[in-house]
């Protein structure tokens, strides 16, 4: 087996074992912001005493800074798109929390950023769990480097297409 599919292959076992190691989390960390709230559509879901149904996305896990920032934009920018409400105060009340983990292989011939994504109720116990994988461009060196505004637009929009698939379908 060529040393980059060996790389490759053990990066892959370890972004597994990253997001299995995470499978729960009792209390939720305190709230970062989300890049701008986002303004409520017509029709969209409320609960009876509180009104609209809030998200607060907590800081990611396993990212650098710069690309959990813009990360954090897309999915703002994203969910004004779709018209789901953020609240990024922090400390701000939201009905639910979405905390998020990421992790990056690369080569140079092609890159993978995997994430994870639970939405958790005010007790922190988890409700929904996505994930996926995003294919950019290889690189040498730090895999976060294939992370551009073009992938992480991608996971902001799957991310948000999740979330408003999750809020809409029927649950007990």
């Amino acid at each position: 087996m060529p040393l980059s599919t060996s790389l490759r292959l053990a990066g892959l076992a370890a972004a597994a074992l990253l997001l299995a190691a995470c499978q729960n989390r009792p209390e939720p960390p305190t709230l970062i912001g989300s890049p701008a709230p986002a303004l409520q559509r017509p029709g969209t879901a409320t609960t009876p005493q509180s009104g609209p149904v809030t998200f607060a996305f907590e800081p990611f896990t396993g990212a650098p800074g710069n690309i959990a920032d813009e990360l954090s934009r897309e999915i703002g920018t994203e969910a004004h798109r779709q018209g789901l409400v953020l609240v990024r105060r922090v400390g701000a009340a939201a009905t639910y929390r979405v905390n998020g983990y990421l992790s990056a292989t690369a080569d140079p011939s092609s890159s993978s950023l995997f994430y994870v994504f639970d939405i958790v109720d005010a007790g922190g116990n988890r409700l929904k769990r996505f994930s996926g994988t995003e294919v950019a461009d290889g690189v040498s060196g730090d895999p976060w480097e294939a992370a551009d505004g073009d992938a992480l637009r991608r996971i902001a929009k799957r991310t948000v297409v999740e979330i408003d698939a999750w809020l809409k379908s029927p649950r007990p």
